[in-house]
């Protein structure tokens, strides 16, 4: 895509820098531009290696996820093909592994940015295991801060530890850095016997139900970020408005701060020159195998939903016809 360039960057030609960005945003694309690259150290950091998806957003049309780089990609942006199982076909997923790559990706108006767990070296092993959590309004943060404070718990017992940021939008990502032998399918499991132990401790406050209707206004304890699956990276701006940031808290601060606390805008300032959601992260842990045999007898929430979904589907249609 061509333009006249309002401004070069390392070789990168930025255009239309003082459109607004989107409804609601506050901002133009020169400060998502400016923002990536005063955070780049950082972010980069998160999205190093990692095949990533980003969401952008192009005037006139509506929001919209791209996994697979377009025809006009630079030659010099690395990438790695993966086979989407999905889709059924094989993506050429970008890896924003330098500057002009992330200024390149700010001048496509990608607002988001949604690298997976696995390394495009080792794409058979999860560096992470996540549990994201859901509100169930979006005025309930505190009951987040709780729910958060159950995982903790649980992960306590189970001898582990991790880290919390918030998501940018409602709720809060704990992520927890495993050894690289687990296999893949022992990360997911871990995750699901985290997310049913946190339940157990406090059933009026924390859910696994994966249909929203079945929720009851607890928070989703969502144990399906695994495997391939992306998770919006630390210091990712989302497409929310005032463009709020998905940002590192401390436990003991979480309960003294709000998503929207974190923007575009005040993260550079916050940030100074460190980077808290790497100072923060443990080293690699292993996982305990009562923890991985527990998960094992867990469905996957995903596809129990789907076949509760059906279920329900049949007997609505089932009562309709008597």
């Amino acid at each position: 895509m061509t333009g006249r360039a309002d401004e070069v960057r390392d070789g990168v030609s930025l255009t239309n820098l003082d459109q607004p960005l989107f409804d609601g945003a506050d901002a133009t694309k020169r400060d998502l531009v400016d923002y990536l690259d005063e955070v780049r150290d950082p972010l980069i950091g998160q999205l190093r290696d990692r095949p990533l998806s980003v969401i952008r957003v192009l005037r006139g049309q509506p929001p919209f996820m791209q996994k697979n780089v377009p025809r006009y990609t630079p030659s010099w942006v690395s990438t790695v093909t993966l086979w989407a199982e999905a889709s059924r076909r094989e993506v050429s997923y970008a890896l924003c592994n330098d500057r002009r790559t992330l200024l390149w990706f700010g001048n496509q108006r990608a607002v988001e940015y949604h690298p997976t767990l696995v390394t495009a070296q080792r794409r058979d092993r999860a560096t992470h295991l996540v549990l994201d959590l859901d509100p169930p309004a979006p005025d309930t943060f505190p009951l987040v801060v709780g729910a958060a404070q159950l995982v903790r718990q649980v992960l306590a017992e189970a001898g582990l530890s991790g880290v919390v940021k918030t998501s940018g939008a409602k709720g809060v990502h704990i992520f927890v850095p495993v050894e690289p032998e687990a296999p893949i399918e022992d990360v997911a499991a871990a995750t699901r016997a985290l997310a049913a132990r946190a339940e157990r401790l406090d059933p009026a406050l924390a859910t696994t139900a994966f249909i929203r209707e079945d929720r009851g206004g607890r928070v989703f304890v969502d144990s399906t970020r695994s495997g391939g699956a992306t998770v919006v990276s630390a210091y990712s701006p989302r497409l929310r408005p005032g463009v709020p940031v998905s940002f590192p808290v401390s436990w003991e601060e979480l309960d003294r701060v709000a998503p929207a606390d974190f923007t575009l805008r005040t993260v550079p300032r916050l940030l100074d020159g460190h980077d808290p959601w790497t100072e923060r992260m443990p080293e690699p842990q292993r996982l305990p195998a009562d923890l991985v045999a527990e998960g094992h007898t867990i469905p996957i929430a995903r596809v129990q939903a789907m076949h509760e979904g059906k279920r329900r589907a049949r007997a609505r249609r089932a009562a309709e016809a008597d």
